[in-house]
């Protein structure tokens, strides 16, 4: 795929979670690859996404992860369902102070009934800031 192809498939991916997910423009967030396997996105530092001393609020970090797990879980669904999540838990590592964060998630569980995703939050050093994990019922609709 050429670099332009590239920058355009992330364009629509982005334009996609903004129109679904409206949040997710809010939290700044930019899809850069999704596929059944894994959904990577970034975020940036800004102070109004911050807390105390100019750390990224975990929230933030919650809210991102919530919504990049999401989109995972959405690409490993059967025809005619949706999701929704029901249950997720966040640990926090390391302070975010400043620059691009990547949010990693991957499906840990594909079933019937339940989608598993984890998702890594890395500062732009690749250290690990949060790891989220996060189970998303699977709905007929």
């Amino acid at each position: 795929m050429s670099t332009l192809d590239s920058l355009g498939l992330m364009t629509a991916l982005t334009e996609l979670a903004h129109t679904q997910m409206p949040f997710t423009a809010l939290l700044d967030l930019e899809v850069q690859s999704g596929s059944p396997d894994g959904v990577v996105a970034t975020g940036q530092w800004k102070p109004e996404h911050c807390t105390a001393n100019g750390l990224i609020h975990g929230g933030y970090l919650m809210a991102q992860a919530d919504s990049v797990g999401a989109m995972c879980g959405f690409l490993n669904l059967p025809e005619g369902t949706t999701t929704s999540t029901i249950e997720s838990k966040t640990n926090f590592f390391r302070p975010v102070t400043s620059g691009t964060i990547t949010f990693t998630a991957a499906p840990v569980h594909v079933g019937r009934s339940m989608i598993v995703v984890q998702t890594d939050a890395t500062r732009e050093d690749g250290a690990l800031a949060s790891r989220t994990t996060q189970t998303q019922a699977v709905i007929n609709s």
